[in-house]
């Protein structure tokens, strides 16, 4: 399966609590932070609701 890597590139203040929840359930609580994970639909899907807050490349 293939593997992408996900890096915050804005904050979380301001944003509702479900995002927040779904920021720290990627790996992810600050800005420049990256976590590699498997593009499972699981995944996909939680990086569709945070897209405004992250960058995603395929590795």
């Amino acid at each position: 399966m293939k593997k992408i890597r996900i890096k915050q590139i804005k904050s979380k203040i301001g944003c509702p609590d479900r995002q927040k929840r779904t920021l720290t359930a990627l790996g992810l609580g600050r800005i420049s932070k990256s976590n590699e994970m498997e593009a499972t639909p699981q995944v996909l899907g939680m990086v569709a609701k945070v897209q405004h807050l992250i960058s995603v490349e395929e590795i």
